[in-house]
């Protein structure tokens, strides 16, 4: 059988590497699985509940309008309009089988080979592993300070051959928060250049605010150059079934249901209608699981305050920490087999979301109690930097 070069010159997910490091696990301690930042907690029983009615229903198991559901977009499209002051309508959503096909769908309906997407880095890898297996050429752009470009850094990367921009934010794998304005910005500068901005916005729950993430909404005209992507997976505690959104202009939507058709038909009925029943009934739930989340992150921030083993915090939020680790000149893999080897820890190598930095890597502390990130702390500083071995 021959293989496309195509997939064979692609990476594997780093989530799948790393979660096969766990057959090197020692297994003297309990694992501290900070890699997967998907929640490991029950969805709310008012959403398992209404599963369980639909999936016994005469419609339960058949397609949806490829769109998504009627109800669905509508809900979405209110909610939406609320939290962010502006209007968004029905027509301007399609209900994806996740927000990673949301992405695909998206980007491959606007690029086409050898066309350019600028990816902010770190990048999200997924992001990163669409277009190349697309064919089309991410263009990397970094910031000489922190981890987010500015506007002017981003402005100076834009090529005749540049179809879009991405801004991933709560960003993934560093948990950022971009301010509205500076959102705003990004978006200026891709009408400016008639380019579109593919604003990533999975953790939009997790920003300890109910502020408007921006008022792009509000604009006239918003999604002739914006185009704005969802997950309700973290939200609503269902990752397994699927479903996330893109929120943009109606043309947009209709070349991207042409793709759609290709994948998917359409957005899988049960996973829509789990999210009908949390937009509809379970508010205070979120609101909790949000709050619970943001607690963890303020624990996660004072554990990490001391560098613990010379680990070195250098932005969180949502779920993530984007931690330097202490080994200069060791690769970034090496550091994360050692650390599950010796001390049952399992993080991503920042190397998965950057193109040659191996001086960092990603926690996803959002699912661990306040007891194992006290735990992770008094592990990271049993690790002797300044040992031949390291560990």
């Amino acid at each position: 059988m021959r293989l496309t070069n195509r997939t064979l010159d692609q990476i594997h997910s780093p989530i799948g590497a790393a979660f096969g490091l766990l057959a090197l696990q020692s297994g003297t301690r309990p694992l501290l699985n900070l890699s997967q930042a998907a929640p490991s907690f029950p969805t709310a029983p008012v959403i398992a509940d209404h599963i369980a009615t639909v999936a016994a229903s005469d419609d339960g198991g058949r397609y949806c309008p490829q769109q998504g559901l009627p109800e669905l977009r509508d809900l979405f499209a209110a909610e939406l309009s609320r939290d962010y002051q502006g209007t968004v309508g029905a027509e301007q959503i399609l209900i994806t089988a996740g927000c990673n096909q949301a992405f695909c769908l998206v980007s491959s309906a606007i690029a086409e080979p050898g066309d350019e997407v600028l990816l902010p880095v770190p990048f999200y890898f997924n992001h990163d592993m669409w277009l190349k297996l697309d064919g089309v050429v991410s263009t990397y752009v970094e910031a000489a300070e922190g981890v987010v470009p500015t506007v002017e850094e981003v402005r100076a990367t834009i090529t005749d051959q540049t179809k879009a921009i991405v801004l991933v934010t709560p960003g993934n794998p560093t948990g950022a928060i971009v301010p509205g304005t500076e959102i705003e910005a990004w978006a200026d500068l891709a009408a400016e250049h008639d380019v579109l901005l593919i604003l990533d916005e999975t953790y939009r729950s997790n920003r300890q605010t109910t502020e408007p993430a921006h008022g792009l909404f509000a604009r006239p005209g918003w999604d002739d150059h914006v185009v704005s992507l969802h997950s309700f997976s973290k939200d609503l505690a269902i990752p397994g079934y699927r479903v996330g959104a893109v929120v943009g202009r109606p043309d947009l939507i209709a070349e991207a249901m042409k793709l759609l058709d290709c994948v998917a038909i359409c957005a899988p009925r049960i996973g829509q209608e789990a999210v009908i029943a949390g937009l509809r009934h379970a508010t205070d739930w979120r609101v909790e699981q949000a709050a619970r989340i943001a607690e963890a992150q303020t624990h996660f921030e004072a554990v990490m305050a001391d560098e613990p083993g010379g680990f070195k915090l250098e932005a969180s939020g949502a779920y993530f920490g984007w931690v330097r680790h202490p080994f200069d000149g060791d690769i970034a893999e090496s550091v994360v087999r050692r650390l599950v080897v010796d001390h049952d820890i399992l993080v991503i190598p920042g190397s998965a979301f950057t193109p040659q930095d191996e001086s960092h890597l990603r926690f996803s502390f959002a699912n661990l109690s306040k007891a194992e990130l006290d735990d992770l702390a008094t592990r990271l500083k049993s690790i002797n930097p300044d040992s031949e071995s390291g560990f």
